[in-house]
């Protein structure tokens, strides 16, 4: 079994970016993400509504990362410490050495490359020192930005599944890829 210990939180490093630990004070930013209905186009959750939401959900996640059950992870420009997006493993299954891969950010950094360097960037964690096997990603057929972004950084389309999420009255298809570490 996966042996998984995040008591010292890992802060990833990238050409541009610094993934670091969520923290209250990106709560504005979380709402603003969270609550757009072009971010939350493909992402069958209900928007967030007020600031008490976003700091919910960051308690949440910080609350799987001490857990060890989760890795989330603040997508932020080097040298400016603030929140442009949300990365990481959000289910590890330890079991079977796999996670599943998530990831947002908000609408002035779409199209630059972001997400794809925040995925290269926890992927070499994942494989790295998390040890995964697998890591799996699920997006909407639609999302090709998403896409585009997981077969950059070695994914690949493993299933097509019909009406497979039910949201807000009306089912979705999924689209499954997966990489593994070697």
């Amino acid at each position: 079994m996966l042996i998984v210990d995040l008591q010292a939180f890992p802060v990833l490093t990238s050409d541009r970016l610094v993934l670091r630990q969520l923290q209250p004070s990106d709560s504005e930013q979380m709402l603003a993400m969270r609550s757009d209905p072009r971010v939350m186009e493909h992402i069958p959750r209900p928007l967030a509504k007020t600031i008490d939401d976003a700091t919910a959900l960051i308690e949440l996640i910080n609350s799987m990362v001490a857990a060890n059950d989760a890795v989330q992870w603040a997508i932020t420009l080097k040298g400016e410490d603030r929140f442009i997006g949300l990365i990481g493993f959000w289910r590890i299954v330890k079991e079977h050495h796999f996670a599943e891969l998530g990831y947002m950010i908000l609408p002035d950094h779409w199209g630059k490359g972001i997400i794809s360097e925040a995925i290269g960037t926890a992927l070499e964690f994942g494989f790295g020192p998390l040890a995964l096997h697998r890591v799996e990603a699920i997006t909407r057929p639609q999302n090709t930005a998403s896409i585009r972004a997981l077969e950059k950084n070695g994914f690949v389309r493993e299933g097509y599944f019909k009406e497979d999420i039910f949201f807000e009255g009306v089912f979705h298809d999924s689209v499954y890829f997966g990489r593994l570490a070697n």
